[in-house]
């Protein structure tokens, strides 16, 4: 593996407790909030945020040329994945749930070899099989009634929509400021998701307690504008897959805040098809010399 600059492995670390808190926090504040409204508060907090820290670039916004990719990284990043992510913690514990949304550095292996010509070796491919078994080891509880077959579908679904979001972003990162992308995105999808849980939820049953205040003043600066940030220009300047792939460690961290600090389960399944992810991650990530190519677009 090419070794990493202390710039960028601090960064990834910042990154990767971020997101580890992020599960166990959110999952908290929503027991007092619905979840769309929730989802799209922080979001468009959290844009609205960046843009003002970003005002006196505003020349590099140009938002009548991109205003059509603000938007499709919009859907993809923050209504597809924060709005499914927000109803699917409803059902499934975080820390699991969390495991779930983690398979997307696989996915994004595949994707960055469709649409972004990176390549993809025997070990990635073996990768991508090992993964696929880690979710259906993490998915068996679901079959007794003990994990909701719809929370793990939902967490899928999330993951999907974050990997093609981040594969769109890095794809039409020539075009745009990478911290305009992530303010625009964020404005455009709260407005959407705070659209749409205001015509199908209700505000009066937001409880402003400390719980949920703290895990949208969290959300709304740590986990969308910091967060984010730090992750596309990662992503933009390396390989997607690769830098994806150092995620493997937030599902780690979430799963031990989860079954510390609230006491969620750990079954041997859920560490099965942890460890599995993790090793799946882990191939996706290796990058030896003599790896032969067998796929390349």
């Amino acid at each position: 593996m090419r070794i990493l600059s202390s710039k960028t492995t601090l960064a990834i670390l910042f990154l990767v407790l971020i997101w580890g808190l992020s599960w166990s926090i959110y999952k908290t504040a929503l027991a007092y909030t619905p979840p769309l409204l929730f989802s799209g508060i922080r979001s468009l907090l959290g844009g609205l945020l960046l843009a003002i820290f970003l005002l006196p670039k505003r020349d590099k916004l140009k938002f009548r040329q991109n205003w059509r990719r603000y938007s499709i990284s919009a859907l993809f990043n923050a209504v597809l994945f924060y709005g499914v992510q927000s109803i699917g913690l409803i059902y499934l514990p975080g820390g699991l749930f969390s495991v779930l949304v983690y398979f997307q550095p696989v996915l994004i292996g595949l994707l960055a070899w469709m649409w972004l010509g990176e390549k993809l070796s025997l070990l990635k491919i073996t990768g991508l099989i090992i993964g696929f078994l880690g979710i259906l080891a993490v998915s068996a509880d679901g079959i007794t009634g003990d994990v909701s077959l719809l929370g793990v579908s939902l967490a899928l679904l999330t993951a999907l929509s974050w990997a093609l979001g981040v594969i769109y972003v890095k794809k039409e990162s020539r075009h745009t400021d990478s911290m305009w992308m992530v303010a625009m995105q964020f404005i455009i999808g709260g407005i959407a998701l705070t659209g749409i849980g205001s015509a199908t939820e209700s505000w009066s049953s937001i409880v402003w307690n400390g719980p949920f205040i703290l895990g949208l003043v969290y959300g709304a600066t740590c986990g969308i504008p910091i967060a984010f940030v730090i992750y596309f220009k990662l992503m933009n300047t390396g390989d997607a897959s690769k830098v994806a792939a150092f995620t493997f460690l937030v599902p780690l961290i979430a799963v031990l805040t989860g079954t510390v600090f609230m006491h969620e389960p750990f079954t041997y399944s859920l560490l099965a098809g942890l460890a599995l992810i993790i090793i799946s991650i882990g191939c996706v990530n290796y990058s030896g010399k003599k790896q032969p190519q067998i796929a390349e677009t």
